[in-house]
């Protein structure tokens, strides 16, 4: 208990998504998961989770394991990905095994299951994260390191499993308050004027506050669109706080 205790109160002293998720990794390995992937979309719809390109991934796999799974769009089959957005909590990838028998598995999920098995993803559990919200979704795979079979990850999970869902449900919650640039970084310009915009101020509010001119406002709002990759300047006050890139206070 004291450790644990301990380990959360570093979680919740962390900085940064880097920081964070060294201690999240640490913190499962010593309980033989050497291996995660972490992932949260809040452009679900249905069983759609959106673009790639705008979720949260964070992950140790290495590349010739998530350019398939992910580009090659693998995942969208995965059978524990299809468990997670049906249902909330841990699950043993036992399952897997139960589907197959069951004859409950698509060619296609048949696929991702065999890549999964040639990777040596094999042996695991699945956490997804409650939301309250119908278009977000967060869930991470925990994967044994190699020789540990299924078994014995169930037999750890039997003596262990409350205490790692309580660390894995606490690393998903302190992460979505950090910020998290990825692929999508704004300059401090940038996030200047999307903050105005999301207090409500025009180009020329903003300008005369920043004591720059209004066309070059609409030059730092066009690059924080093209940095996010939407359309409209609404849409990147939308993107910016999702990433907590707005509003937030630099380390």
């Amino acid at each position: 208990m004291h450790d644990l205790v301990v380990h959360l109160d570093r979680v919740n002293n962390a900085n940064s998504v880097e920081g964070l998720w060294r201690l999240h990794l640490d913190a499962m390995a010593a309980y033989g998961f050497d291996r995660l992937l972490y992932g949260y979309t809040r452009y679900r719809s249905g069983r759609s989770l959106g673009d790639p390109q705008d979720w949260v991934v964070l992950t140790n796999l290495p590349a010739a394991y998530m350019r398939p799974y992910i580009e090659d769009g693998l995942y969208a089959n995965g059978p524990m990905v299809r468990w997670a957005l049906e249902h909330d909590g841990a699950c043993s990838w036992s399952v897997i095994t139960d589907m197959v028998n069951r004859g409950t598995l698509s060619p296609a999920e048949l696929k991702t299951m065999e890549f999964n098995r040639k990777l040596g993803v094999s042996a695991g559990y699945t956490i997804s994260f409650r939301s309250v919200s119908q278009r977000a979704k967060g869930g991470i795979g925990l994967c044994a390191r190699p020789g540990m079979s299924q078994d014995d990850v169930d037999a750890l999970w039997q003596e262990h499993g409350p205490g790692i869902t309580v660390m894995n449900n606490v690393f998903h919650l302190k992460l979505l308050t950090l910020p998290y640039s990825g692929s999508r970084q704004l300059t401090q310009r940038q996030r200047e004027v999307l903050q105005w915009v999301g207090d409500g101020k025009t180009a020329q509010d903003i300008a005369l506050l920043m004591g720059l001119t209004a066309a070059t406002v609409e030059k730092h709002l066009r690059l924080a669109r093209e940095a996010l990759d939407v359309e409209t300047t609404a849409q990147a006050v939308l993107k910016a706080a999702f990433y907590n890139q707005m509003f937030t206070i630099d380390a």
